[in-house]
């Protein structure tokens, strides 16, 4: 549904008085023309408070509050209706924000099926199959609120990916995981992106998703 995404002289609203200051003269993404294509995968580079979750924020149309445009196979994504919106993330854009967002109080693997409901993309079968490939499967019927925040990560990981997507939004998908389990991690995220033919945008401050062929902008 999505094969190309254009971003031009995009600026989050509250970066508006440092246009000429060099740390965005220095950005490879604020106040550039960029693509974002299918099937590539990028890392963006930032340091904390330079905008990283605003720009996920942004392509996913959670905010609005940024100067430029972005546009999804040369649409302009600001005349999108929230329907519009909402047939996008359930079959084109797939996001994982950096504060997870699950449901403490549901079981780490109800928080999956209940992302899965909108599609039916997976069986719980395969659901279950994924978590023990990231080995939270014995906390799969535990409420996602008592688990660790490593395994957290990875339970909202599979949510991520249960849906189709052309896009895969993933920000600081392995902050809080160990060399092995971001391995793991990478290895899955890898897979899925290519049996779709779709395009990952990941950002980091420091640990990031151990792909080699990724393109790395900063910010």
């Amino acid at each position: 549904m999505i094969e190309k995404i254009t971003i031009n002289n995009l600026l989050p609203e509250v970066f508006s008085e440092e246009k000429d200051s060099q740390r965005i003269k220095n950005s490879d993404i604020w106040m550039r023309h960029l693509s974002f294509d299918k099937p590539l995968s990028y890392l963006v580079f930032a340091e904390s408070g330079t905008g990283k979750s605003s720009l996920c924020s942004y392509l996913y149309g959670n905010r609005r509050d940024y100067e430029g445009t972005i546009l999804f196979d040369g649409n302009d994504v600001r005349g999108y209706s929230a329907d519009k919106w909402s047939q996008l993330r359930r079959m084109a854009i797939a996001y994982l924000p950096q504060q997870l967002s699950l449901f403490p109080e549901l079981t780490a693997i109800d928080n999956v099926l209940l992302k899965n409901r909108l599609t039916d993309y997976y069986s719980e079968a395969d659901i279950r199959r994924m978590f023990e490939q990231l080995s939270v499967d014995n906390r799969a019927d535990v409420a996602a609120g008592r688990l660790s925040i490593g395994q957290q990560q990875r339970v909202a990981i599979v949510r991520a990916l249960a849906q189709p997507f052309d896009f895969l939004l993933l920000d600081e998908p392995v902050s809080h995981l160990d060399a092995r389990n971001n391995d793991t991690v990478a290895q899955m995220i890898t897979s899925h992106a290519e049996s779709r033919h779709a395009a990952v945008i990941a950002t980091s401050v420091g640990n990031h998703l151990s792909i080699d062929s990724y393109k790395i902008l900063r910010l």
